[in-house]
Parts: C-alpha cells; sequence; structure tokens
C-alpha cells in the first residue's frame, strides 16, 4: 500500500487495523527500558504526507474500520493538526468507527479536558497509556519522565474527555530489590485513576540499551525469574481495587503466563490460574516463544 518508515510498533490489537504515521519516533526517547524508537529523530508528519497515505488507503481498503496512529507519540500533536488528520478519516473511510494512538501522561496533560473531548467526538476513542509503575522511586529509575501523580492526573483527564484508555504495566521493573515497592505503588495508582483496560508486560531489555538501563537503575539490578513474575502478578490482581471494572489482560508476547478476565469479576478465578502454575501446573510460555 506505501512504504512505512520503521521500525513500526503498534498494540497487539491493533494489528489486523490500518496503521498511518502521523509521527516517526517519540518527543521523549529516554526511557531507559525502552528502546523502540531510538534508531529514530522525532518529528511530526507533515499533513500533505499523511493524507496522501490515508488516500492510498482508501483506495485500496475503502471499508477499514479502525486506524491506529502512529509511530508512538500520535498525540503530541497540536489539536489542530490532529483534528486536520481526523476530519480526512471521516472523510475518506465512512465505515469507520474507532482511531487510536500511543499517548504519555504529558501528551495527555498538555492538552484540555475540552480539547480531548473535541478529538473524542472527531474519532479518537482510545489511547495507549504506558503506565508502567505506580511508585515513584521506580518512574525515577526508568526515566519515565512522569510520577504516580502526574500519570493519575492524565488518566483522569482522559475519562473525563471520554476517552477510553488502555494501560500497560510493566512486571518485573522493580528487580528483586523493589518489586513490592513497584507493585504496591502501582496498585496505589489504579485505585485512584480509572481506565476501561489494563495489560501487563514482562520486563525484557534489549541488548542496546540494556547498560543504560543498569547504570542509570542507580544499584545493581537483579532480574526477576518468572516465578517471582508471578508473584508479583498475584499481587497486582489481588489487591486491585479499581474506581471502575476493568478488562484485564496478559497476552502480550512478553508475558511468562497469559491471562485474561475482567476485574474485579473474576479475581478468584485469575488467581486460582496462578497460584496453580506456581504449584507446577502447565502454563508458562516457553522463553523462546517471548518477544516484544
Amino acid at each position: 500500500m506505501f512504504n512505512y518508515d520503521s521500525p513500526l510498533y503498534r498494540p497487539p490489537s491493533e494489528g489486523n487495523n490500518l496503521i498511518i504515521q502521523a509521527t516517526l519516533g517519540c518527543s521523549f526517547n529516554r526511557c531507559t527500558f525502552c528502546s523502540m524508537y531510538r534508531s529514530k529523530t522525532y518529528r511530526a508528519r507533515p499533513l500533505e504526507e499523511v493524507f496522501a497515505d490515508l488516500q492510498d488507503a482508501a483506495s485500496a481498503w475503502p471499508d477499514a474500520r479502525r486506524i491506529f496512529l502512529a509511530d508512538g507519540d500520535a498525540l503530541a500533536l497540536p489539536t489542530e493538526h490532529l483534528m486536520k488528520i481526523l476530519e480526512r478519516v471521516k472523510r475518506l473511510f465512512p465505515a469507520f468507527s474507532r482511531v487510536s494512538s500511543y499517548a504519555t501522561p504529558s501528551n495527555l496533560r498538555r492538552k484540555t479536558v475540552e480539547e480531548l473531548t473535541e478529538l473524542r467526538e472527531q474519532g479518537l476513542k482510545l489511547v495507549y497509556l504506558g503506565i508502567e509503575s505506580g511508585s515513584d522511586l521506580i518512574l525515577k529509575k526508568i526515566t519515565k519522565g512522569a510520577n504516580r501523580r502526574s500519570t493519575g492526573d492524565a488518566m483522569i483527564k482522559a475519562d473525563q474527555a471520554g476517552l477510553k484508555v488502555s494501560g500497560t504495566v510493566i512486571l518485573g521493573l522493580g528487580g528483586r530489590q523493589h518489586w513490592e515497592t513497584h507493585i504496591d505503588g502501582t496498585l496505589a495508582l489504579l485505585s485512584e485513576a480509572p481506565l476501561t483496560y489494563l495489560s501487563t508486560l514482562q520486563l525484557h531489555l534489549e541488548r542496546e540499551i540494556r547498560e543504560e538501563f543498569y547504570h542509570k537503575f542507580g544499584e545493581p539490578f537483579q532480574m526477576q525469574d518468572d516465578r517471582r513474575i508471578l508473584l508479583e502478578q498475584e499481587r497486582l490482581i489481588e489487591g486491585l481495587q479499581p474506581p471502575a471494572p476493568v478488562i484485564f489482560r496478559s497476552n502480550h508476547a512478553s508475558n511468562a503466563l497469559a491471562l485474561a478476565g475482567n476485574l474485579p469479576r473474576d479475581r478468584d478465578r485469575l488467581l486460582q490460574q496462578i497460584q496453580a502454575v506456581l504449584g507446577g501446573a502447565p502454563g508458562i510460555r516457553p522463553a523462546f516463544l517471548r518477544g516484544l
């Protein structure tokens, strides 16, 4: 259809949807656990380039219903710029039902509730938010560029605008030293700030960023093994008291154990699955089948 500026990343749930690059790279690009856009310099693509891609896509796939705006930072675009993209989507894809994109806490906090509402009314229905952790200690150690309060404020603002938020938490991010602090801080955040979907990923450090991650962590980092990761998952699910029901998934390819359910409704079943595997039942995904 058209050539993407690689590497290209998207959430697992967007795999069968149309992907349009509205930006290239990530405007922050300093999180020590993430190597996704280290090979790119962030820039907003000119509208005429985005419009040309949309036109080509409409010619090949006129009945596309879901569209994901890549790369990692489409919501960093000015609201007026995003509105023009959404208007063109509406014109070219009459059957579309949803536009989505990645978001950062700072992206959401820079826009007013009114701006986010306007974007939602124009078709942006879902944002994928990298929460990573609710612990200020861990967020500082991984150079996230956010803290628990700013992340919670961003989630609340998105909710007030009627946006669905799909949040991700990275198991193992505190290592063996701080795993309880990591999970307990995350529970505190998720008990205050609403979201629609919650997914867990498992920490995987690409070779090119390991040294930076270990250095900026500020102390020797001990990676969690699968058993300890499951104990983190157990503590998270057991303690989660969300303001509203949450659709929960741990089906990302990085995870040792794939889980799915609604919380708090399916809490007991999910805990039983974890405890069974901890007791020796099969279910752990082989390491060679995992990835980002």
